[in-house]
């Protein structure tokens, strides 16, 4: 019999409720016939939504919880005191082995706080990024760190930029990962104390493939496969991204919208811009995963539907396979 992945869900915590999640997971059953799913919430909620769907019932499972983490919560003390919310009952099916990978749509500082102190960093492992794939006029680039590590150290950005170039190797297929270090310039001498420690250690790391700096004009252009960067930086070009990607989506809807001519014009280019807008969906990347810990965590959008719930499913079942977990750890041990 073929490795089976379990994947547990936190159905709770995001915008749009436990429905999409229900929806998200009976598809990405269906689509990964070697992956078992246990859905972690209100457990007669969840069987009333299960039953409008056909699904594989011994590859579905539902695990009762009472209480909620909602965004309102203090992360660390809600990790603490909510032990029956669907967060924490999830996080402990990773910690106790049940489940190889969690997904969740919650609150982003209570699922850091949880992957810390429920499944625990993983030997060697300094600190543990948050690591999101952004889109780009190439292939996807690997953002590290986006928000875990606002303080980060010139010795954990090294390991984060190992953490990466493991990570796009075997999720995304990518031969020596080219890592690059986000900064004010190109210049080696250029960029703050932080990037100026971070350099040289980075160019004299013999496990990466490290081209230097990149400032964030090009990183859309795709001109690096890991862009390593400490929490604070990586989680303002995050946001940036994807504020300017709607805005640019709306503004140019707008335009197609606005006259009968560029209505006609919409129409004969609506199959290579709907390519185009493809490419730029970040939602069919999957989540971003809390590299270095014991089991795998994935952060997704709190607003997130149906197809990027699918995808991380996917994306979770690619990381476990690939044992990606296990080679990070391998390769922070050489440090030793």
């Amino acid at each position: 019999m073929s490795q089976i992945v379990n994947i547990a869900i936190d159905t709770l915590g995001g915008d749009n409720g436990p429905s999409v999640m229900v929806k998200g997971a009976v598809a990405g059953l269906a689509e990964n016939p070697d992956v078992k799913i246990f859905l972690c919430g209100h457990e007669k909620e969840l069987s009333d939504l299960l039953s409008e769907y056909t699904y594989d019932k011994e590859r579905l499972e539902i695990v009762n919880s009472e209480d909620e983490i909602t965004c309102h919560d203090a992360p660390v003390e809600a990790i603490r005191t909510k032990k029956d919310s669907s967060m924490v009952v999830a996080l402990n099916l990773v910690k106790e082995g049940k489940a190889d990978a969690f997904i969740s749509s919650g609150s982003s500082g209570a699922i850091l706080a949880g992957g810390q102190f429920i499944v625990g960093r993983a030997k060697g492992v300094k600190r543990t990024p948050l690591a999101p794939l952004i889109p780009t006029a190439k292939k996807p680039s690997l953002l590290i760190d986006c928000g875990a590590n606002v303080d980060a150290k010139p010795e954990v950005l090294v390991q984060f930029a190992k953490m990466g170039s493991i990570y796009m190797e075997n999720i995304e297929g990518v031969k020596k990962p080219r890592v690059a270090i986000v900064n004010i310039g190109t210049e080696e001498e250029k960029g703050n104390a932080l990037v100026k420690e971070t350099y040289p250690l980075l160019k004299a790391c013999k496990d990466i493939n490290f081209i230097g700096s990149i400032e964030a004009r090009n990183i859309p252009y795709g001109e690096a496969d890991v862009i390593l960067t400490e929490a604070f930086v990586g989680n303002v070009i995050l946001k940036l991204y994807e504020g300017l990607s709607k805005t640019l989506l709306k503004e140019i809807k707008g335009a197609m919208m606005s006259s009968f001519q560029s209505k006609i014009g919409a129409l004969m280019i609506k199959k290579s811009l709907k390519k185009v807008l493809a490419k730029f969906d970040a939602s069919n990347k999957g989540g971003a995963p809390l590299l270095g810990l014991k089991g795998l965590v994935v952060k997704i959008h709190g607003n997130s539907k149906e197809a990027e719930v699918i995808s991380t499913i996917k994306q979770c079942r690619t990381f476990v396979m690939n044992d990606v977990s296990g080679k990070i750890i391998s390769g922070l041990s050489q440090e030793e």
